[in-house]
């Protein structure tokens, strides 16, 4: 391999990892070859070691290590799962609030009540805290893994304070500041507090104009405020705007990357994002409903088809086009429905901003089918005249139908592809969900409705053709 490009490869530490952990070295030699390498890297490499192997690690590891490793992975039930109840309940007490939460709540009722009595105090009530919130809310995904400092607090006791609270909270880099209520008044940068005077107190360097949002607030509403702010971390406030705990710039990616597999999921028309551990049962249970739609809106267009059996009859060489037609104008309509959704997480978004998205996508479906179909008035006719031995009248009469058809097939499914998911946002569904069924029969319909009956008007009616 040449020196050049190997030197700009990623190293692979995850199996450098593997050939450790699988290596007969001590316990000793091995926890502190394993500490060498990030968390991050530990949690992949477990993904690919068995649980015989991963149990050499729960033996060395503490559990605050663990903790920190587990928060690297999305198989957080499965380790947890393999280690002793002693271990996981320490575990559990050191696992981010947010993440403890999740996989308590996918546990039977009684073995999560079991667990719960034994964490300790501290662990308890935060997960409590985040368990009394719905899975769409704010307050769900905080962490409280934050420091507090009271205001008019002096920049020694701040800083006093600031060591006590990180031997527990490690998230540093932004301290928050709350009243003796403990109501938030703002926060401060720690290359602030750590540039501060002596002699003055911390009211002098917070920022008091600081972004916050209410526990309450539904996530997909507030990650689109909360992306266009570059915070570490923003705090979580109550109704009575108390500091309840914080979300994490880390948080705010795993949201919005949850988000968009669930959007890919809708545009798969499944209900949620399906992953490697479900069962065939599961997995059929998430499909089963909207292809059983789909294959009854796929009768109505076979039927909506079917009413043009005598103009295909007479005029057969229509049938060889039909699936351009269709095919051209669900992409068109699949594109415009791809830019209507992605313009409608804008909610401040008029009524004469979706005006205006309504005619700026008609018109370039508009532009589209134009290209496209004098494109395909003059490949097609060609095709015809000089592969199926028929006249340049006939032949150009039919690409000219199929030309037309394209036209006025696009330009309604790229208006389609907006109106619809913009009805949806109006009647609080999601439009992802347009893109499943609905948007493809419409254009289905569309197509094929405008290509038959064109081919029935132009060249039967009026042309004459298959008579």
């Amino acid at each position: 391999m040449d020196p050049e490009i190997q030197g700009n490869q990623h190293p692979d530490y995850a199996g450098e990892l593997v050939e450790i952990i699988k290596s007969n070295i001590s316990p000793m030699a091995l926890k502190e070859k394993v500490m060498d390498y990030h968390e991050n890297d530990i949690a992949e490499a477990m993904d690919r070691l068995s649980p015989e192997d991963r149990g050499k690690l729960y033996r060395i590891l503490d559990s605050e290590t663990l903790a920190n490793i587990f928060e690297y992975t999305e198989n957080i039930s499965t380790y947890l799962g393999e280690i002793s109840v002693k271990k996981k309940i320490a575990v559990l007490s050191d696992l981010e609030t947010d993440k403890a939460t999740e996989y308590l709540k996918s546990l039977p009722k009684g073995e999560r009540t079991t667990l719960i009595e034994f964490l300790d105090d501290d662990a308890k009530h935060d997960i409590a805290l985040l368990a009394s919130f719905d899975e769409d809310e704010i307050g769900s995904i905080m962490s409280t893994n934050y420091i507090e400092i009271r205001t008019g607090s002096s920049i020694k006791d701040a800083m006093k304070e600031l060591i006590e609270q990180a031997a527990e909270n490690d998230n540093i880099q932004t301290i928050y500041v709350v009243d003796s209520n403990g109501l938030f008044y703002g926060a401060i940068d720690l290359k602030d507090l750590i540039r501060a005077r002596e002699g003055s107190t911390i009211d002098s360097i917070v920022s008091t104009s600081y972004p916050y949002v209410y526990a309450h607030e539904l996530i997909d509403d507030t990650m689109n405020k909360l992306k266009d702010y570059a915070e570490d971390s923003i705090p979580v406030l109550d109704s009575t705007n108390k500091l309840l705990g914080v979300i994490t710039s880390q948080d705010m990616v795993e949201v919005i990357d949850d988000s968009m597999k669930d959007d890919y999921a809708k545009f798969a028309s499944l209900g949620d994002m399906e992953d490697l551990n479900e069962t065939v049962t599961q997995s059929l249970r998430k499909r089963l409903p909207w292809l059983t739609i789909l294959l009854f809106l796929g009768m109505l267009v076979s039927t909506v088809v079917g009413l043009f059996d005598k103009v295909a009859a007479q005029i057969t060489v229509l049938i060889s086009f039909q699936s351009l037609v269709l095919g051209m104008t669900g992409n068109s309509g699949t594109q415009s429905l791809a830019v209507t959704i992605r313009v409608l997480t804008d909610e401040n978004l008029t009524a004469k901003d979706k005006l205006r998205l309504m005619w700026k996508e008609t018109r370039i479906g508009l532009g589209d089918g134009a290209i496209l179909g004098l494109t395909s008035f003059l490949v097609i006719g060609l095709y015809i005249y000089f592969f199926k031995d028929h006249n340049a009248l006939y032949a150009f009469s039919i690409s000219g139908c199929t030309g037309i058809a394209l036209l006025v097939s696009m330009t309604m499914s790229t208006a389609m592809g907006t109106i619809i998911p913009i009805f949806f946002k109006r009647i609080h569904v999601d439009p992802a969900v347009a893109s499943g069924p609905l948007i493809t029969t419409v254009n289905d319909l569309v197509a094929v409705v405008t290509y038959y009956g064109l081919a029935w008007l132009l060249l039967i009616k009026m042309l004459g053709f298959g008579a």
